[in-house]
């Protein structure tokens, strides 16, 4: 049995709430009882499992989402600046040690897995059926960490970055060594052979993601959405915080905490909009709005974002720079535009990247039933393709979206006279099975919504 989980986004508090450790109880006792439903097998017998992998696929530590990062003094960093500068290590695991604090709760739940002490299962009799009244087994629980585009850090290389994973694996009861944590499953031999007794192909899939990927850097270098979130997202906050005190609605400064938790980051502007013409006056909103303007001309001219600045018409820098200015947010037609023209430049029109996973090595060579990416935030499930290997036997490829645990703000579908955003709080995790675990069933996909008035 492998479960998979991705886009935690655990930070250090001070950019927003994030997921309760209520979460986590709550995942480890659907585990277990995935686990006891895998036990019975085919011929109707119950043989309890051994063992769990679970595999974090990405973003579970967000190190970007840190106020850490808005600092004037000598030893400021950016995440652009050298990996392997001390002053840029000692950022990072600055930022680590406050998200393992802050986090030791949830976190201690997985150790408690991965040791067998959070998941125990009823022994077989002789005629195969559950002993409820004996003494239970414990199930390890072996978990493996693979990075996002917001903990791309666990994948540096260097004797400073073990030591930092090494802290890591301790808290959360890591199966990873604290070499650098694989970006691919190929990066690690023993976890792509799990994957491949599973018939699964997983990937965090920000690498479909132009502003958060750079293929010619890797996945050791930051990128565009680094810098978005860093210089305006956790930037503007500690701003209006700065320039304004408590002079503004309190509607808004504590619906500002959830700037972070808007998908995608360049919505960000819409959804400030937004929030100021739910709470402010006038003279408010264009206070608040000259604020982001300056916050997003000083981004617009960052070195590094210049560096992205090509002479083909409209790339990224350019369609940053027509939609990050509140200013230019004249009408309802600019809104919808913001969110239509994001996707169909840079993802083709499409949220889902379903399309990617048609055309995964795995998928096209036959060896994985089963693709998973994180990323998007948004859960699916997807029919790939359908083989007749015979007259009674069919091969069905599907792909995954492994959703998020976190806060949603959503744009609503319907025209109004300024974008309205509906929240959510959101939890998905996955299982998939082996052989004739859980009777010959092969997967299992658990999603649940909340709704939240904030």
């Amino acid at each position: 049995m492998l479960a998979v989980i991705s886009d935690l986004h655990l930070t250090d508090g001070s950019t927003g709430t994030t997921i309760a450790t209520d979460a986590f109880s709550i995942f480890a006792e659907h585990l277990r009882d995935m686990a006891y439903a895998a036990s019975w097998h085919s011929d109707d017998h119950y043989r309890p499992i051994e063992e769990i992998h679970l595999i974090l696929l990405g973003d579970i530590f967000d190190h970007l989402l840190s106020t850490q990062w808005v600092d004037e003094s000598p030893q400021h960093v950016h995440p652009w600046d050298s990996p392997q500068d001390p002053t840029f290590i000692n950022k990072i695991n600055s930022i680590n040690r406050a998200i393992l604090a802050r986090n030791a709760e949830s976190f201690a739940v997985l150790k408690h897995m991965s040791t067998g002490e959070k998941i125990t299962l009823p022994p077989a009799t002789a005629s195969g059926r559950p002993a409820m009244n004996a003494k239970r087994l414990p199930v390890r629980v072996h978990i493996h960490y693979m990075v996002g585009n917001h903990d791309w850090y666990f994948h540096l290389p260097g004797t400073a970055w073990d030591a930092l994973r090494s802290e890591v694996v301790e808290a959360l009861g890591l199966a990873n060594p604290i070499t650098p944590f694989p970006h691919a499953i190929e990066e690690t031999p023993a976890l792509q052979a799990i994957c491949l007794a599973h018939r699964l192909y997983p990937r965090h899939g920000d690498i479909y993601d132009g502003f958060n990927y750079d293929p010619q850097a890797g996945r050791d270098a930051a990128t565009l959405g680094d810098a978005v979130v860093v210089e305006l997202v956790n930037r503007f906050p500690v701003e209006i915080e700065r320039r304004f005190g408590d002079e503004l609605p309190s509607e808004f400064t504590l619906g500002l905490r959830e700037i972070a938790n808007v998908r995608p980051s360049l919505l960000v502007p819409v959804w400030i909009h937004a929030l100021a013409r739910a709470s402010c006056n006038s003279t408010q909103q264009e206070a608040i709005k000259a604020t982001w303007d300056e916050l997003a001309a000083k981004f617009i001219e960052n070195p590094f974002i210049r560096r992205y600045d090509t002479l083909y018409p409209l790339d990224r820098v350019d369609f940053m720079q027509s939609v990050l200015f509140l200013s230019r947010l004249t009408s309802l037609r600019s809104f919808s535009n913001i969110a239509e023209t994001f996707y169909q430049k840079f993802w083709n029109g499409e949220v889902s990247f379903a399309r990617h996973a048609l055309n995964e090595p795995a998928i096209r060579e036959g060896w994985a039933n089963y693709v998973v990416y994180g990323h998007t935030h948004e859960p699916e499930i997807v029919p790939l393709e359908v083989y007749e290997l015979s007259d009674e036997k069919k091969l069905s490829q599907i792909y995954f979206n492994s959703g998020t645990w976190h806060a949603i703000h959503a744009m609503t579908l319907a025209k109004s006279t300024y974008p309205r955003f509906v929240p959510r709080h959101t939890m998905t995790f996955l299982a998939f099975y082996q052989g004739d675990e859980r009777k010959g069933r092969p997967f299992e996909v658990w999603n649940g919504n909340l709704g939240w008035k904030p």
